[in-house]
């Protein structure tokens, strides 16, 4: 049974993974309308797997006889004013849910919660990647930005990005 104290922390971390879906959906859509279907898909992608990551939350509230707790999600920005601008809001993003998950963390350890604790090595783990894969493309973007061939290229590659839906879920989600 989950201590009230993680269980408001773990359905306030629920509501991060969401809203973090729907800034990427809104960057896709921002990318989208700039005619940058490469950069629309990569960050489609990403709003995939935050909803994944929400899912891990809902279910493992769920599974630990708490009560997920869906709360109101904040209205995203929606648009950037270039391409680099929004994958470096991505990358302050990204790091400001590695601190929400520390965060978290500090809880559960304080609350001696250590499925908890087991739970969020995930992401701890994940959150390293994260701002790594987001840090490494907001320097690829900014590096071409100015230069329309280049600018083409990294958008096609970004299209080849792709979610695997057992990886995100695991196959018994």
């Amino acid at each position: 049974m989950l201590k009230a104290r993680v269980e408001e922390a773990l359905n306030q971390q629920l509501n991060e993974e969401l809203f973090s879906a729907y800034l990427y959906q809104a960057m896709s859509a921002d990318f989208q309308r700039k005619n940058l279907p490469g950069f629309a898909s990569w960050m489609s992608i990403q709003a995939q797997e935050e909803m994944a990551h929400a899912r891990k939350f809902y279910k493992f509230i769920l599974d630990r006889g708490g009560k997920v707790q869906l709360k109101a999600i904040a209205q995203p920005q929606a648009e950037w004013s270039s391409p680099s601008a929004a994958f470096a809001a991505g990358l302050t993003h990204e790091r400001h849910i590695s601190e929400c998950i520390h965060n978290l963390y500090a809880v559960s350890e304080e609350e001696r919660d250590y499925p908890t604790r087991v739970f969020l090595h995930w992401f701890i783990e994940e959150q390293v990647e994260e701002e790594a894969t987001s840090e490494e493309w907001g320097e690829k973007v900014k590096r071409v930005e100015n230069d329309p061939s280049g600018l083409f290229a990294v958008d096609k590659e970004a299209a080849t990005r792709t979610f695997d839906l057992v990886l995100a879920f695991g196959p018994a989600a």
